[in-house]
């Protein structure tokens, strides 16, 4: 049997970054009793359990970051925003709070930030694409005071440009259309399609990662020439649930794995003779290994 991985699998830069500033931390304490995250610092359990296990403690929203700056709990103690960045209301809470804050937003968010924010200030109509409760889009939105739409897919874009009043306010406004890192690539160009059609004033700025449409195009490819795929990542990980997708409609066979024990679940055919495996962009390296040196054994 064949086992191929792509070329571009695990952690992309931004995450990989990110979780080095926590382990760091911990290090240079020599305890984590005063390191928080602001938010799981990734999608992935096992990487997050295992912080845990150091004693990061992880602030799970806006309202727990509230009150523990308010009581003076995170006087002293150190805060790291995650790679999916954060918005202006928490920024505030941070700086008022006596934490030390460092920033792990992935260097790609921070440039969407920047975009929204100019192109807002110049009084153009802000469009999201993504999932609108996915950490990194409620970022973007918290820089510009969420006065801006998130649109999903095509069909939410012919919706709302098919209603008068949306197309009212939109009239004689350009549109500045962002995207989340990690959103489909054919999704975010089906979506522009849409608005170039229907309106005049469109600024388009994709702002879909290098590291996404490489791991998308990976798992297309990959997905048409083998006879089953594997993909891992964490449930919750908005790109590996993209790349399952992807690799689903084009793999009838296409397996959806966080760690070596789901695989172990998985059955496959013995007319199988070549497995694919790719992993989102919140995977650690030991867990994808765990899974390639698995199949190359006991498949």
């Amino acid at each position: 049997m064949k086992v191929k991985l792509a070329a571009t699998a695990g952690f992309c830069y931004g995450v990989e970054r990110a979780v080095n500033m926590v382990y760091h931390e911990i290090e240079e304490r020599g305890q984590s009793d005063g390191v928080y995250t602001l938010g799981p610092i990734v999608h992935n359990d096992m990487v997050v359990n295992d912080l845990v296990s150091h004693g990061v403690k992880v602030i799970s929203d806006t309202s727990a970051l509230k009150e523990l700056a308010e009581s003076g709990r995170l006087s002293g103690k150190t805060v790291v925003i995650r790679a999916h960045g954060t918005g202006d209301e928490e920024r505030k809470l941070l700086s008022a709070s006596g934490a030390r804050v460092i920033d792990a937003t992935c260097p790609h968010v921070s440039r969407i930030h920047d975009i929204v924010r100019e192109h807002h200030a110049k009084g153009e109509l802000i469009v999201v694409t993504g999932s609108p409760d996915h950490p990194e889009v409620r970022g973007i939105l918290g820089c510009i005071g969420n006065d801006a739409m998130v649109i999903d897919d095509r069909a939410e874009a012919e919706k709302l440009l098919e209603d008068p009043p949306t197309l009212e306010r939109f009239s004689g406004k350009t549109v500045c259309i962002v995207s989340q890192t990690t959103f489909n690539l054919t999704k975010f160009e089906d979506i522009v399609d849409i608005f170039k059609k229907k309106l005049y004033h469109t600024l388009v700025v994709n702002t879909i990662c290098n590291a996404t449409q490489r791991r998308q195009m990976e798992a297309a490819a990959l997905s048409a020439e083998c006879d089953a795929m594997i993909v891992i990542g964490g449930r919750n990980s908005s790109n590996t649930a993209k790349l399952f997708g992807i690799c689903d409609s084009l793999c009838e066979a296409t397996y959806f794995i966080q760690c070596l024990d789901d695989l172990k679940k998985v059955t496959i055919k013995d007319s199988v003779r070549c497995v694919g495996i790719t992993a989102g962009a919140s995977t650690p390296k030991n867990i994808i290994e765990e899974v390639l040196n698995y199949v190359r054994t006991e498949f």
